[in-house]
């Protein structure tokens, strides 16, 4: 027992560590996933943050220690991020025929996701910053914690709160596609895609592009969309509103 120990504890502190307890971890609830035939509830981002973040509060590792090899699957999300242009450029013609109702819808989305969250946040009596880092919740994280700052809020608060709405996005959208009845045709992913896209940024669009490539490409735009239309406007808005 004591040399488990010993092995345990230099295994925790190399690089090595949160690379292969993070793709372990991912491949695992990649597999449930599918078994349970991509039911929304079995999110593998999902269970994946669960799982590791439970074994690190269980084995008294910390966080930098984790993420000193996990940064290698951080690295590559630029990349990813980039991919999602490819299905973009494969509708290239459809998406300029429908360029002027995309932008309309992503800004009109992105007013209704923020103005929501901050009429609900001030009805309730949050405190004023966090009201404020409620506002890019539906923004993807790294763009949400650079406008949380310029408009007053907490960042790292913002962060939490873009991730909890990408995966609330995720696990419920499905469901309330189905009680608006919004079609499973092509021009009905779209849409769900887009919504998705819109509301619950990166998580939205993963989910989008495992259930269908035309919902994939579209939650890909607005994703991209949105980052844009927020940096612009939402510093402006709230700085009009002091």
């Amino acid at each position: 027992m004591p040399r488990f120990v010993e092995l345990w504890i230099y295994l925790s502190a190399t690089p090595l560590f949160g690379l292969t307890a993070t793709l372990v971890t991912y491949l695992l609830a990649n597999a449930a996933y599918a078994r349970l035939g991509s039911a929304p509830w079995a999110n593998p981002v999902l269970w994946s943050v669960i799982v590791l973040a439970g074994g690190l509060l269980a084995t008294g590792v910390d966080y930098p220690s984790y993420f000193a090899g996990a940064q290698f699957i951080h690295f590559l999300l630029g990349p990813a991020v980039v991919a999602l242009a490819w299905p973009l450029w494969q509708r290239r013609a459809e998406l300029k025929a429908r360029f002027g109702r995309v932008l309309l819808a992503a800004l009109l989305g992105g007013i209704a996701a923020s103005a929501s969250a901050v009429a609900l946040a001030w009805a309730v009596g949050l405190p004023h910053d966090v009201v404020l880092s409620l506002a890019p919740k539906s923004v993807t994280a790294p763009v949400a914690m650079g406008i949380s700052e310029k408009i007053g809020g907490i960042p790292a608060l913002s962060a939490v709160f873009a991730v909890l709405t990408g995966m609330i996005g995720a696990l419920s959208g499905k469901y309330l596609f189905d009680a608006l009845r919004i079609g499973t045709d092509p021009t009905g992913f779209a849409a769900r895609g887009f919504a998705l896209g819109t509301t619950a940024h990166g998580i939205g669009a993963a989910r989008a592009l495992h259930v269908n490539a035309d919902a994939g490409a579209y939650a890909g735009l607005a994703l991209g969309l949105q980052a844009v239309l927020a940096a612009l406007l939402m510093p402006l808005v709230f700085s009009m509103l002091r």
